[in-house]
């Protein structure tokens, strides 16, 4: 067999292109340098291969004439007729072409330029091929360098770049280390391909796991949502297909040991693994571990807002560092959750919702206070404050007169003692007694409670109160 066939095969196996690719970019080669060497419009060049790729055989098609105009395209009757004795006017008939003698010195580089071009771009697509259905996928390779905030990875045959936004925070590598990452992407460079990696994405958490866990990849766990805060915590929920398969055992482990292999992989990084259910109430609790929930209060259903009630000594555990851990449990369950102690849901009592509902309709002719409405409306008015608005004086003098049809009613709905003592202010602006009429009656414009000039904050629900 001819070194041309051993050169194919081997450049075949080399890059990982197949070799009718590489018997293109010859072909390709060799019309090129006979277009540079006869001129652009010569295309009547024919290449050949034997069929065992022994050979390559470049020829140039010719019409038989009476008489050549064109001597690229066209040969003489008279001179085909001494190559082929059977061949006739109007014919046509292939020419060997020797490249080492017909082509120019120019045309042989710039042949050999193409075709290290034409093996490149084969090489780059065969790689491009390879890879972009990997997508999504974990691969291992190895710290080189880092530029630009970027880490560039030895992957084998491609190099992978590990850009900052995608690095874990807590994480630094040295030459050599090894970096197991998701590929995220995928581009073409100028003489290969790179893989686009990150050690940030959620999916890499989904992926150690079904490494780890054989009841994922059998479909007997399922994994129904995985959260990150990069570097720090992992929220993962889970269930079972089987009721006799415990979910979130079958992640840990036995003691704890496939768990553990994920965490190390992620370089410390907690994972709270947690059961999934199709009750928010439920899933809420779960998703606020390791806190206890004693209770959770929904809202809204359509808006998605719940409360979660714990206590006085899970209260710091269950919102998190900086709020971490109830934010992480608001993304999980895709509810908005207010955390509350018992204390501070104990002040957040309904008929206290009713009464801010009904002093809130005072200032909304187009939405007036209906008494029957659902209960969670009302409690969604007041789930995220923890004190009641500050009131405009000009506001309260408005409602003076609407306030007093409903003082009545809003007292006798919330229980409010009206014998509950007047307090002075001590403000050197405030009012004093003397300056009250007797004739007029004043309440508060949050709660309905009965309120005297002088006042600084309603004796009932402690909203501040300013008069003018």
């Amino acid at each position: 067999m001819s070194e041309l066939a051993d050169a194919i095969r081997a450049m075949a196996q080399e890059k990982g292109v197949s070799e009718d690719s590489i018997r293109q970019t010859i072909e390709n080669t060799l019309k090129v340098a006979y277009k540079r060497t006869f001129g652009s419009e010569a295309d009547n060049a024919i290449v050949t291969f034997s069929d065992d790729l022994s050979s390559v055989n470049l020829y140039a098609r010719k019409t038989i004439v009476d008489g050549v105009f064109d001597p690229v395209k066209e040969i003489d009757l008279e001179d085909a007729l001494e190559r082929n004795s059977e061949c006739a006017l109007g014919d046509e008939i292939d020419i060997p072409i020797d490249p080492k003698k017909d082509f120019e010195r120019s045309a042989v580089g710039f042949g050999k330029q193409i075709a290290r071009q034409g093996f490149s771009e084969s090489y780059k697509t065969s790689l491009y091929d390879e890879y972009k259905d990997k997508v999504g996928e974990m691969i291992i390779g190895y710290y080189q360098r880092q530029r630009n905030n970027n880490i560039y990875v030895d992957l084998g045959k491609v190099e992978g770049v590990l850009p900052g936004k995608f690095q874990s925070p807590i994480e630094v590598y040295k030459k050599g280390d090894r970096i197991k990452s998701l590929i995220v992407g995928i581009k073409k460079t100028n003489s290969s391909v790179q893989l686009v990696l990150s050690r940030t994405d959620e999916k890499i958490v989904r992926r150690l796991l079904e490494q780890e866990v054989p009841e994922i990849s059998e479909n007997v766990v399922e994994i129904h949502n995985v959260v990150r805060d990069p570097g720090y915590r992992t929220k993962i929920a889970v269930s079972s297909v089987r009721d006799k398969v415990d979910a979130v055992g079958s992640c840990v482990g036995p003691k704890g040991v496939r768990i553990q292999t994920v965490i190390r992989e992620l370089n410390g990084e907690k994972i709270d693994v947690l059961e999934y259910s199709p009750d928010p109430v439920q899933f809420i609790k779960n998703a606020l571990s390791p806190a206890e929930v004693l209770d959770v209060k929904i809202l809204d259903e359509q808006k998605k807002t719940a409360l979660a009630i714990v206590e006085d000594k899970q209260f710091s555990l269950a919102i998190g560092k900086k709020g971490q851990n109830v934010r992480l449990a608001n993304r999980l369950c895709d509810w908005t959750i207010d955390v509350k102690t018992e204390e501070q849901a104990a002040e957040m009592d309904l008929s206290e919702f009713e009464a801010r509902k009904a002093a809130a309709s005072l200032f909304n002719d187009d939405a007036p206070y209906d008494s029957d409405n659902n209960d969670n409306e009302n409690v969604e008015n007041a789930a995220g404050s923890e004190s009641a608005e500050k009131f405009d004086a000009t506001l309260a003098d408005s409602s003076e007169n609407v306030a007093e049809e409903k003082s009545e009613e809003t007292l006798a709905e919330n229980n409010i003692d009206n014998s509950q003592p007047e307090q002075k202010s001590s403000d050197k602006n405030a009012s004093t007694e003397d300056d009250v009429d007797d004739g007029e009656e004043y309440f508060c414009p949050e709660c309905g409670a009965r309120i005297t000039l002088g006042m600084t904050h309603c004796p009932n629900c402690h909203v501040e109160i300013v008069f003018e």
